[in-house]
Protein backbone atom coordinates (compact mmCIF):
# COMPACT_ATOMS: atom_id res chain seq x y z
CA UNK A 1 0.00 0.00 0.00
CA UNK A 2 1.54 3.27 -0.78
CA UNK A 3 1.97 5.62 2.13
CA UNK A 4 1.82 9.74 2.32
CA UNK A 5 4.94 10.63 4.26
CA UNK A 6 4.68 13.74 6.04
CA UNK A 7 6.44 15.08 8.57
CA UNK A 8 6.67 18.44 11.20
CA UNK A 9 9.63 21.09 10.94
CA UNK A 10 8.28 22.79 13.71
CA UNK A 11 6.32 23.17 17.13
CA UNK A 12 6.35 26.64 17.92
CA UNK A 13 8.15 29.67 16.24
CA UNK A 14 11.54 29.62 18.15
CA UNK A 15 11.51 25.80 17.31
CA UNK A 16 14.68 24.37 16.05
CA UNK A 17 16.14 24.20 12.13
CA UNK A 18 18.47 21.40 11.81
CA UNK A 19 15.92 18.58 12.99
CA UNK A 20 13.67 20.21 9.82
CA UNK A 21 16.64 20.47 7.15
CA UNK A 22 17.62 17.00 8.44
CA UNK A 23 13.57 15.70 7.66
CA UNK A 24 13.92 17.92 4.51
CA UNK A 25 17.10 15.78 2.81
CA UNK A 26 16.78 12.50 4.36
CA UNK A 27 13.06 11.78 4.73
CA UNK A 28 11.66 11.23 1.70
CA UNK A 29 8.44 13.34 1.88
CA UNK A 30 5.30 14.27 0.53
CA UNK A 31 4.95 17.41 2.50
CA UNK A 32 6.94 18.82 5.74
CA UNK A 33 4.99 21.52 7.76
CA UNK A 34 5.88 24.20 10.16
CA UNK A 35 3.12 24.79 12.82
CA UNK A 36 4.67 28.10 14.36
CA UNK A 37 1.47 30.04 16.15
CA UNK A 38 0.59 30.33 19.57
CA UNK A 39 -2.75 31.72 20.97
CA UNK A 40 -1.27 35.14 21.39
CA UNK A 41 1.26 35.28 17.91
CA UNK A 42 -0.49 36.50 15.58
CA UNK A 43 -1.57 40.00 18.42
CA UNK A 44 2.13 40.34 19.01
CA UNK A 45 2.71 40.29 15.15
CA UNK A 46 -0.31 42.14 14.50
CA UNK A 47 1.59 45.06 16.90
CA UNK A 48 4.90 44.48 14.85
CA UNK A 49 2.98 44.94 11.73
CA UNK A 50 1.63 48.60 12.31
CA UNK A 51 5.18 49.80 13.19
CA UNK A 52 6.04 48.31 9.76
CA UNK A 53 3.78 47.15 7.41
CA UNK A 54 6.24 44.73 5.61
CA UNK A 55 6.86 43.01 9.35
CA UNK A 56 4.23 40.87 10.65
CA UNK A 57 5.28 37.20 9.71
CA UNK A 58 7.35 34.72 11.70
CA UNK A 59 10.74 36.49 11.79
CA UNK A 60 12.53 32.86 11.02
CA UNK A 61 10.63 32.25 8.02
CA UNK A 62 13.51 33.45 5.66
CA UNK A 63 16.11 31.31 7.68
CA UNK A 64 13.75 28.14 7.37
CA UNK A 65 13.24 28.63 4.16
CA UNK A 66 17.13 28.85 3.70
CA UNK A 67 17.29 25.31 5.10
CA UNK A 68 15.15 23.35 3.56
CA UNK A 69 13.94 24.80 0.05
CA UNK A 70 16.91 23.03 -2.17
CA UNK A 71 16.16 20.16 -0.65
CA UNK A 72 12.37 20.14 -1.10
CA UNK A 73 12.39 21.89 -4.08
CA UNK A 74 14.57 18.71 -5.29
CA UNK A 75 12.80 15.94 -3.73
CA UNK A 76 9.02 16.96 -4.30
CA UNK A 77 8.62 17.69 -1.27
CA UNK A 78 5.55 20.05 -0.56
CA UNK A 79 5.93 22.91 2.01
CA UNK A 80 3.10 24.01 4.05
CA UNK A 81 3.28 26.72 7.39
CA UNK A 82 1.06 29.25 9.18
CA UNK A 83 4.41 31.53 9.77
CA UNK A 84 2.20 34.43 7.62
CA UNK A 85 1.17 34.91 10.81
CA UNK A 86 -0.55 38.58 10.46
CA UNK A 87 1.12 39.44 7.06
CA UNK A 88 1.14 35.80 5.11
CA UNK A 89 1.25 38.42 1.58
CA UNK A 90 4.15 40.00 2.73
CA UNK A 91 5.38 36.12 3.84
CA UNK A 92 4.82 34.85 0.60
CA UNK A 93 7.17 37.60 -0.99
CA UNK A 94 9.83 36.61 1.41
CA UNK A 95 9.70 33.32 -0.08
CA UNK A 96 10.06 34.44 -3.25
CA UNK A 97 12.93 36.41 -2.26
CA UNK A 98 14.61 33.79 -0.57
CA UNK A 99 14.29 31.54 -4.01
CA UNK A 100 15.94 33.85 -6.11
CA UNK A 101 18.69 34.48 -3.80
CA UNK A 102 19.05 30.12 -3.96
CA UNK A 103 19.45 30.49 -7.67
CA UNK A 104 16.41 27.98 -7.84
CA UNK A 105 14.82 27.88 -11.36
CA UNK A 106 11.43 28.26 -10.28
CA UNK A 107 8.96 28.32 -7.15
CA UNK A 108 5.35 27.92 -6.73
CA UNK A 109 4.06 29.59 -4.04
CA UNK A 110 0.26 30.19 -2.38
CA UNK A 111 -0.94 32.75 0.30
CA UNK A 112 -3.99 31.83 1.90
CA UNK A 113 -5.99 35.00 3.57
CA UNK A 114 -8.87 35.36 5.11
CA UNK A 115 -8.25 34.24 8.76
CA UNK A 116 -7.93 37.65 9.79
CA UNK A 117 -11.66 38.88 10.90
CA UNK A 118 -11.55 42.07 12.43
CA UNK A 119 -13.52 44.03 11.05
CA UNK A 120 -16.47 41.52 11.41
CA UNK A 121 -15.80 41.21 15.07
CA UNK A 122 -15.87 45.14 15.15
CA UNK A 123 -19.07 45.18 13.51
CA UNK A 124 -20.71 42.06 15.77
CA UNK A 125 -21.11 42.08 19.47
CA UNK A 126 -20.93 38.46 20.43
CA UNK A 127 -19.77 36.77 24.10
CA UNK A 128 -16.63 36.00 24.79
CA UNK A 129 -15.82 31.85 25.40
CA UNK A 130 -15.55 31.77 29.45
CA UNK A 131 -16.31 35.21 30.20
CA UNK A 132 -19.73 36.86 31.12
CA UNK A 133 -18.12 39.90 28.12
CA UNK A 134 -18.90 40.36 24.84
CA UNK A 135 -16.54 41.65 22.04
CA UNK A 136 -17.95 45.14 21.95
CA UNK A 137 -16.35 45.38 25.78
CA UNK A 138 -13.02 44.90 24.43
CA UNK A 139 -13.69 46.52 20.92
CA UNK A 140 -11.22 49.83 22.00
CA UNK A 141 -8.56 47.38 22.97
CA UNK A 142 -8.61 44.80 19.90
CA UNK A 143 -5.41 44.55 17.82
CA UNK A 144 -6.17 41.38 16.43
CA UNK A 145 -9.23 39.00 15.92
CA UNK A 146 -7.88 35.20 13.46
CA UNK A 147 -10.78 32.64 12.81
CA UNK A 148 -9.12 29.10 13.00
CA UNK A 149 -9.56 28.00 9.31
CA UNK A 150 -9.75 24.34 8.43
CA UNK A 151 -8.01 22.40 5.98
CA UNK A 152 -10.61 22.93 3.20
CA UNK A 153 -9.34 26.46 3.04
CA UNK A 154 -5.55 25.00 1.79
CA UNK A 155 -7.03 22.50 -0.50
CA UNK A 156 -7.09 25.26 -3.30
CA UNK A 157 -3.17 26.00 -2.99
CA UNK A 158 -2.88 22.45 -3.26
CA UNK A 159 -5.41 21.28 -5.90
CA UNK A 160 -3.08 24.71 -7.76
CA UNK A 161 0.65 22.50 -7.25
CA UNK A 162 1.99 25.18 -5.10
CA UNK A 163 5.32 23.87 -3.83
CA UNK A 164 5.03 25.86 -0.45
CA UNK A 165 1.70 27.54 1.35
CA UNK A 166 1.88 29.94 3.46
CA UNK A 167 -1.07 30.69 5.75
CA UNK A 168 -1.98 32.69 8.95
CA UNK A 169 -4.13 31.30 11.49
CA UNK A 170 -5.17 27.77 10.24
CA UNK A 171 -6.10 24.80 13.08
CA UNK A 172 -2.95 23.01 14.25
CA UNK A 173 -3.90 19.61 12.39
CA UNK A 174 -5.45 20.67 9.52
CA UNK A 175 -2.40 21.77 8.38
CA UNK A 176 -1.49 17.93 8.10
CA UNK A 177 -5.01 16.83 7.37
CA UNK A 178 -5.04 19.36 4.47
CA UNK A 179 -2.17 17.65 2.05
CA UNK A 180 -3.78 14.02 3.61
CA UNK A 181 -7.21 15.20 2.09
CA UNK A 182 -6.03 15.87 -1.26
CA UNK A 183 -3.63 12.83 -1.64
CA UNK A 184 -6.04 10.24 -1.16
CA UNK A 185 -8.73 12.53 -2.33
CA UNK A 186 -11.22 12.03 0.72
CA UNK A 187 -14.20 13.55 0.89
CA UNK A 188 -15.02 16.55 3.28
CA UNK A 189 -18.02 14.60 4.90
CA UNK A 190 -16.08 11.16 5.64
CA UNK A 191 -15.87 11.36 8.77
CA UNK A 192 -14.12 8.92 9.90
CA UNK A 193 -11.03 9.43 7.64
CA UNK A 194 -11.33 12.50 8.55
CA UNK A 195 -11.02 12.07 12.17
CA UNK A 196 -7.73 9.51 11.79
CA UNK A 197 -6.18 12.04 9.47
CA UNK A 198 -6.33 14.81 12.70
CA UNK A 199 -5.30 12.25 14.75
CA UNK A 200 -1.91 12.49 12.81
CA UNK A 201 -1.55 15.95 12.58
CA UNK A 202 -2.23 16.27 16.31
CA UNK A 203 0.32 13.82 17.12
CA UNK A 204 2.86 15.89 14.32
CA UNK A 205 1.99 19.25 15.43
CA UNK A 206 4.18 19.67 18.68
CA UNK A 207 6.92 18.43 16.76
CA UNK A 208 9.31 16.71 18.93
CA UNK A 209 6.90 15.94 21.87
CA UNK A 210 6.59 12.79 20.15
CA UNK A 211 9.64 11.74 19.82
CA UNK A 212 10.80 12.48 23.72
CA UNK A 213 11.12 16.15 24.33
CA UNK A 214 9.31 17.19 27.13
CA UNK A 215 8.69 13.68 28.93
CA UNK A 216 12.15 13.51 30.01
CA UNK A 217 12.75 13.16 33.74
CA UNK A 218 16.14 11.27 34.64
CA UNK A 219 15.88 8.54 36.78
CA UNK A 220 12.10 8.09 35.48
CA UNK A 221 11.90 8.97 32.02
CA UNK A 222 14.75 8.13 29.72
CA UNK A 223 15.10 10.26 26.34
CA UNK A 224 18.69 9.35 24.68
CA UNK A 225 20.23 12.04 23.30
CA UNK A 226 18.05 14.58 23.94
CA UNK A 227 20.22 17.49 22.97
CA UNK A 228 19.79 15.89 18.93
CA UNK A 229 16.28 14.79 18.96
CA UNK A 230 15.02 14.22 15.88
CA UNK A 231 11.45 15.66 14.85
CA UNK A 232 8.95 13.18 13.91
CA UNK A 233 7.18 12.12 10.64
CA UNK A 234 4.23 10.20 9.88
CA UNK A 235 4.00 7.42 7.00
CA UNK A 236 -0.02 8.08 6.44
CA UNK A 237 -2.13 4.96 4.47
CA UNK A 238 -5.14 5.50 2.37
CA UNK A 239 -7.50 4.32 5.60
CA UNK A 240 -5.84 7.08 8.06
CA UNK A 241 -3.35 4.30 10.02
CA UNK A 242 -0.24 5.58 10.33
CA UNK A 243 3.19 4.55 11.84
CA UNK A 244 4.58 7.39 13.91
CA UNK A 245 8.45 7.39 13.47
CA UNK A 246 12.00 9.49 13.39
CA UNK A 247 14.74 9.40 11.13
CA UNK A 248 17.46 6.84 12.17
CA UNK A 249 20.21 8.38 14.11
CA UNK A 250 18.62 10.89 15.08
CA UNK A 251 18.31 11.49 19.50
CA UNK A 252 14.72 10.66 21.12
CA UNK A 253 12.46 7.89 21.68
CA UNK A 254 8.99 7.20 19.71
CA UNK A 255 7.06 4.70 21.75
CA UNK A 256 3.83 4.49 22.86
CA UNK A 257 4.02 6.30 26.05
CA UNK A 258 5.38 9.38 24.44
CA UNK A 259 2.94 8.72 22.05
CA UNK A 260 -0.16 8.50 24.57
CA UNK A 261 0.89 11.85 26.13
CA UNK A 262 1.01 13.72 23.03
CA UNK A 263 -2.81 11.89 22.38
CA UNK A 264 -3.47 13.55 25.56
CA UNK A 265 -2.03 17.05 24.81
CA UNK A 266 -4.60 19.86 24.75
CA UNK A 267 -7.47 17.82 24.48
CA UNK A 268 -9.70 18.00 27.10
CA UNK A 269 -12.52 15.61 25.57
CA UNK A 270 -10.72 12.50 23.50
CA UNK A 271 -14.14 11.69 22.30
CA UNK A 272 -14.98 14.99 21.29
CA UNK A 273 -12.51 17.06 19.98
CA UNK A 274 -13.85 19.95 18.16
CA UNK A 275 -11.96 20.68 15.12
CA UNK A 276 -12.81 23.07 11.80
CA UNK A 277 -13.01 20.24 9.93
CA UNK A 278 -14.61 17.23 11.68
CA UNK A 279 -15.11 16.55 15.86
CA UNK A 280 -12.19 14.27 16.17
CA UNK A 281 -12.87 11.06 18.13
CA UNK A 282 -9.77 9.56 19.73
CA UNK A 283 -11.52 7.38 22.58
CA UNK A 284 -10.89 4.20 20.12
CA UNK A 285 -7.29 5.34 19.45
CA UNK A 286 -4.60 2.36 19.82
CA UNK A 287 -1.19 2.38 19.35
CA UNK A 288 0.95 -1.20 18.80
CA UNK A 289 5.19 -0.80 18.78
CA UNK A 290 5.82 -2.04 15.59
CA UNK A 291 9.80 -1.96 15.78
CA UNK A 292 12.39 0.74 17.64
CA UNK A 293 10.94 4.31 17.26
CA UNK A 294 7.92 2.80 15.32
CA UNK A 295 4.63 3.11 16.49
CA UNK A 296 1.33 2.07 14.33
CA UNK A 297 -1.84 4.48 15.39
CA UNK A 298 -5.34 3.29 14.51
CA UNK A 299 -8.64 3.33 16.21
CA UNK A 300 -9.73 7.19 15.20
CA UNK A 301 -12.57 8.31 13.93
CA UNK A 302 -14.82 11.40 13.54
CA UNK A 303 -18.11 13.29 13.40
CA UNK A 304 -20.01 16.13 11.73
CA UNK A 305 -18.09 19.37 11.76
CA UNK A 306 -19.25 22.28 13.98
CA UNK A 307 -21.18 25.35 12.18
CA UNK A 308 -19.54 27.49 14.23
CA UNK A 309 -15.42 28.35 14.02
CA UNK A 310 -13.56 29.75 17.02
CA UNK A 311 -12.11 33.09 16.81
CA UNK A 312 -9.01 34.42 18.91
CA UNK A 313 -8.72 38.24 19.83
CA UNK A 314 -5.67 39.66 20.99
CA UNK A 315 -6.61 42.75 22.79
CA UNK A 316 -4.30 45.05 24.73
CA UNK A 317 -4.15 44.80 28.23
CA UNK A 318 -1.80 46.77 30.26
CA UNK A 319 1.80 46.47 31.28
CA UNK A 320 3.93 44.01 33.56
CA UNK A 321 6.64 46.02 35.55
CA UNK A 322 9.32 44.01 36.57
CA UNK A 323 12.93 43.78 38.70
CA UNK A 324 15.52 41.30 40.25
CA UNK A 325 18.37 41.60 42.32
CA UNK A 326 20.34 38.49 43.72
CA UNK A 327 21.56 37.93 46.97
CA UNK A 328 24.35 35.45 47.56
CA UNK A 329 26.61 34.13 50.55
CA UNK A 330 25.44 33.50 54.71
CA UNK A 331 21.94 34.71 55.31
CA UNK A 332 20.76 35.05 51.97
CA UNK A 333 17.27 34.04 52.49
CA UNK A 334 16.72 36.38 55.37
CA UNK A 335 18.31 39.66 53.02
CA UNK A 336 15.92 38.04 50.07
CA UNK A 337 12.79 38.36 52.52
CA UNK A 338 14.11 41.74 53.87
CA UNK A 339 14.38 43.42 49.81
CA UNK A 340 10.89 41.76 50.01
CA UNK A 341 9.37 43.33 52.58
CA UNK A 342 11.06 46.63 51.28
CA UNK A 343 9.67 46.57 48.06
CA UNK A 344 5.75 45.79 49.91
CA UNK A 345 6.02 49.05 51.13
CA UNK A 346 7.42 50.69 48.13
CA UNK A 347 4.83 50.11 46.08
CA UNK A 348 2.56 51.62 48.95
CA UNK A 349 4.59 54.53 48.52
CA UNK A 350 4.25 54.63 44.78
CA UNK A 351 0.27 53.69 45.26
CA UNK A 352 0.80 50.60 43.21
CA UNK A 353 -0.07 47.95 46.23
CA UNK A 354 -3.56 47.44 44.98
CA UNK A 355 -2.46 46.48 42.12
CA UNK A 356 -1.92 42.73 41.13
CA UNK A 357 1.64 41.67 41.98
CA UNK A 358 3.98 38.80 42.70
CA UNK A 359 6.88 39.16 44.96
CA UNK A 360 8.85 35.85 45.81
CA UNK A 361 12.36 34.26 45.86
CA UNK A 362 13.49 32.48 42.71
CA UNK A 363 13.96 29.03 43.61
CA UNK A 364 12.69 29.19 46.98
CA UNK A 365 8.87 30.12 46.79
CA UNK A 366 8.21 30.73 43.51
CA UNK A 367 6.26 27.71 41.99
CA UNK A 368 4.56 26.93 44.69
CA UNK A 369 3.98 29.89 47.29
CA UNK A 370 5.50 30.06 51.11
CA UNK A 371 3.32 27.16 52.10
CA UNK A 372 5.29 24.97 50.21
CA UNK A 373 8.28 27.24 49.55
CA UNK A 374 11.78 25.35 50.54
CA UNK A 375 12.47 24.67 54.33
CA UNK A 376 16.40 24.56 53.62
CA UNK A 377 18.68 27.39 53.97
CA UNK A 378 20.06 28.23 50.41
CA UNK A 379 23.23 29.89 49.76
CA UNK A 380 21.64 31.96 47.00
CA UNK A 381 18.36 33.82 46.13
CA UNK A 382 16.98 35.97 43.39
CA UNK A 383 13.99 38.34 44.46
CA UNK A 384 11.21 38.81 41.54
CA UNK A 385 8.90 41.72 41.71
CA UNK A 386 6.50 41.88 39.20
CA UNK A 387 3.62 44.00 38.63
CA UNK A 388 0.34 44.30 37.01
CA UNK A 389 -0.17 48.12 35.56
CA UNK A 390 -2.33 50.45 33.80
CA UNK A 391 0.43 52.52 32.32
CA UNK A 392 3.94 51.84 31.05
CA UNK A 393 4.78 54.74 33.62
CA UNK A 394 4.15 53.14 36.17
CA UNK A 395 5.37 49.84 35.27
CA UNK A 396 9.00 51.72 34.97
CA UNK A 397 8.92 52.55 38.66
CA UNK A 398 8.28 48.76 39.96
CA UNK A 399 11.90 48.18 38.27
CA UNK A 400 13.42 51.67 39.56
CA UNK A 401 12.14 50.23 43.23
CA UNK A 402 14.13 46.90 42.70
CA UNK A 403 17.63 48.67 41.51
CA UNK A 404 17.27 51.39 44.71
CA UNK A 405 17.80 48.61 46.63
CA UNK A 406 21.79 48.75 45.47
CA UNK A 407 22.33 51.63 48.18
CA UNK A 408 18.76 51.36 49.75
CA UNK A 409 18.34 47.97 50.72
CA UNK A 410 20.03 44.71 52.79
CA UNK A 411 23.78 43.98 52.00
CA UNK A 412 25.67 42.26 49.06
CA UNK A 413 22.55 42.60 46.62
CA UNK A 414 23.97 42.81 42.66
CA UNK A 415 22.83 41.66 39.40
CA UNK A 416 19.96 44.13 39.07
CA UNK A 417 17.52 43.40 35.67
CA UNK A 418 14.65 45.55 34.92
CA UNK A 419 12.18 44.43 32.63
CA UNK A 420 8.59 46.51 31.02
CA UNK A 421 6.59 44.48 28.70
CA UNK A 422 2.96 45.64 27.17
CA UNK A 423 0.39 42.65 27.90
CA UNK A 424 -1.02 41.56 24.78
CA UNK A 425 -4.31 39.40 26.18
CA UNK A 426 -6.01 36.54 24.14
CA UNK A 427 -9.75 35.98 24.50
CA UNK A 428 -12.01 33.62 22.71
CA UNK A 429 -15.55 33.92 20.64
CA UNK A 430 -17.49 31.62 18.29
CA UNK A 431 -18.53 32.91 14.62
CA UNK A 432 -20.67 31.66 11.93
CA UNK A 433 -18.81 29.14 9.13
CA UNK A 434 -20.81 30.90 6.78
CA UNK A 435 -19.31 34.20 7.19
CA UNK A 436 -15.85 33.58 7.06
CA UNK A 437 -14.19 33.84 2.99
CA UNK A 438 -10.94 32.53 2.23
CA UNK A 439 -8.40 33.18 -1.02
CA UNK A 440 -5.84 31.38 -2.29
CA UNK A 441 -3.29 33.86 -4.17
CA UNK A 442 -0.56 32.08 -6.37
CA UNK A 443 2.71 34.04 -6.42
CA UNK A 444 5.08 32.26 -9.08
CA UNK A 445 8.51 32.89 -9.26
CA UNK A 446 10.98 32.04 -12.85
CA UNK A 447 14.02 32.22 -12.94
CA UNK A 448 15.41 34.78 -15.56
CA UNK A 449 17.78 33.22 -18.56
Amino acid sequence: MTVFRIGSGAGYAGDRIDPAQDLAERGHLNALVFECLAERTIALAQLRRSADPEAGFDPMLTERMRAVLPACVANGTTVITNMGAANPMAAGQAVLAVARELGLPSLKVAVVTGDDVLPWMLANDVPLIDSEQTTSEKRQSLVSANVYLGADALLPALEAGAQVIITGRVSDPALFLAPLMHHFGWRADDWPRLGAGLLVGHLLECAAQVTGGYIADPGHVEVPDLHRVGFPLAEVASDGTAVITKLPGTGGRVDRLTCTAQLLYEVEDPSCYLQPDVVGDFSGVRFEQQAADRVEVRGASGHPRPEQLKVTLGYRDGFVGEGQISYAGPGARARGELALSILRHRLGVAGLDGLEHRAELLAVNAMHGPHLGADHEPYEVRVRLAVRCATRAQAERVGQEVEALYLSGPAGGGGVTQNVREVVAAASALMPRSAVQTHCHVLEHLLQG
